[in-house]
């Protein structure tokens, strides 16, 4: 790859712009591939052709931003299309050699089975044209103009022209005229050198309205035109593209420009000079003069102020002799009005020290009495609290005590039931007999039950002794 410097900027601008160009000129119907749009009656559409097909007009249902509004109304083949009154509409049908309607802003029967129309725009166009050229000296310029033209015989222009694009029907002719414009411009530019172009552009305009004409309306009346009329060429502005090349064609007219300039500017700082040494002189004569009058006025004022000076000075160390003695004065009454203050100050402090001393001892006081009170309450809490326990053991002790052998029984009797549906059921009936004694019989049973009471008497002695 070529180094930066070493690049040709031009010719890099030339080749993107031919790759533009040959992108531009593509045409981008695409017809087949996309599906047919129908309208509904009386709907508007932007149209730039319309196609016979099964399914009714092809492009007649796109809209673009340079396509012509219309409107198709009807429906199947009993279909009316209503064309702008500035229009250029070539209404064709299948079996006819020649078109059933041309003509501007013409509105007719449209069968989709069988026919097909184009409509383009009848407005007057504008190219705007950017021209990088080389002149005679081989330096680069930039061109810029404009084309203006209308169509002034569509019957001759919808043969030679390609309308087709559906979104702006002019755009390929456009570019097609813009390139022949700027082939001419360059063509005339290269037999011209820069001053030429820069100061007298008539001869570019002659030039490119002549090859214009005679592309557009054909040469001495004859058929060979597209339809079309040039109806206005202008060059706008020529622009050299090398910066520092402007800057040396610029450079003689403002070294001129400077140089007279600077003359002018020479003139006007001599008389300048002239009239200010007159005036100069004239100043450091009154100066002078004035000095010296100023010198007389200083020197009597010298006078005067040195006599009022010594007067004053007699005046200020009488005022100062004064001033010390009552300075003097005034210092100690100061120093006594200190001492007493001071003296003051330490008897309130002695006085705030006692006052806190004996507000902590109150607040002690205070805090110990406190203690004693929370000691004591505590103590006949306690005291209180053994003598409910003792009353409490006392109490129970004389229930206990309460209870005879008899009333034990009875109570026993009456929870007996009780007792014997809490028991687990038993697996098995052992009998023994001790002592002798018949446990079937009344008598062995109240004995065992005695000696049950026994043990349960013992086991709450046993309790009561333990609390």
């Amino acid at each position: 790859m070529a180094p930066t410097e070493n690049r040709n900027t031009y010719l890099d601008q030339v080749v993107a712009q031919q790759e533009r160009l040959e992108a531009d000129l593509r045409s981008k119907r695409s017809y087949a591939s996309a599906a047919p749009a129908v309208a509904a009656p009386g709907a508007p559409l932007r149209a730039a052709a319309g196609g016979a097909g099964p399914g009714g007009p092809g492009p007649a249902g796109r809209s673009g931003t340079g396509a012509v509004e219309i409107r198709v109304t009807g429906f199947a083949r009993w279909k009316t299309v209503l064309v702008p009154p500035n229009a250029f509409v070539v209404h064709t049908r299948r079996g006819h050699d020649e078109p059933l309607h041309v003509g501007l802003g013409v509105s007719f029967r449209y069968r989709p089975a069988t026919d097909s129309y184009l409509v383009v725009p009848g407005a007057m166009q504008t190219i705007l044209i950017n021209a990088y050229c080389i002149c005679a000296e081989l330096q680069g310029l930039l061109v810029q103009g404009y084309v203006q033209w209308i169509i002034q015989d569509f019957t001759t222009a919808y043969k030679k022209l390609d309308f087709s694009d559906p979104d702006d029907p002019m755009r390929l002719v456009n570019l097609q005229l813009r390139e022949q414009a700027e082939a001419a411009i360059k063509d005339k530019v290269a037999t011209m050198g820069v001053h030429e172009v820069l100061s007298d552009k008539q001869p570019i305009i002659e030039e490119l309205t002549a090859r214009l004409r005679g592309v557009a309306e054909g040469e001495g009346g004859s058929d060979t035109g597209l339809g079309l009329r040039i109806v206005t060429v202008q060059i706008k502005e020529a622009v050299v593209s090398s910066a520092r090349l402007w800057e040396n064609l610029q450079k003689p007219y403002r070294a001129d420009r400077a140089q007279v300039a600077r003359l002018a500017e020479l003139a006007a700082q001599e008389v300048v000079s002239e009239r200010e040494m007159a005036a100069q002189r004239v100043r450091e004569t009154q100066r002078m003069r004035d000095d010296r009058e100023l010198d007389e006025l200083r020197a009597a004022n010298e006078a005067a102020g040195f006599d009022r000076g010594a007067a004053e000075a007699l005046r200020r160390t009488e005022r100062e002799q004064g001033d010390a003695r009552a300075v003097a004065d005034l210092q100690g009454e100061t120093v006594l009005h200190a001492l007493r203050l001071e003296r003051e100050r330490h008897a309130e402090q002695a006085e705030m020290a006692l006052l806190r001393v004996e507000h902590e001892q109150a607040v002690a006081r205070l805090r110990l009495d406190g203690e004693l009170g929370l000691a004591a309450a505590r103590t006949r809490a306690e005291h209180d609290g053994a003598l409910l326990a003792l009353e409490r053991r006392r109490q129970r002790a004389a229930i206990d005590n309460d209870q005879s052998p008899a009333s034990i029984q009875a109570r026993l009797v009456t929870a007996l039931p009780q007792i014997v549906r809490e028991l687990p059921a038993p697996t098995e009936l052992r009998t023994i007999t001790v002592g002798g004694t018949d446990t079937g019989s009344l008598p062995g049973i109240v004995a065992q039950l005695a000696a049950v009471i026994e043990a349960l008497r013992a086991a709450a002695a046993g309790g009561r002794a333990g609390d």
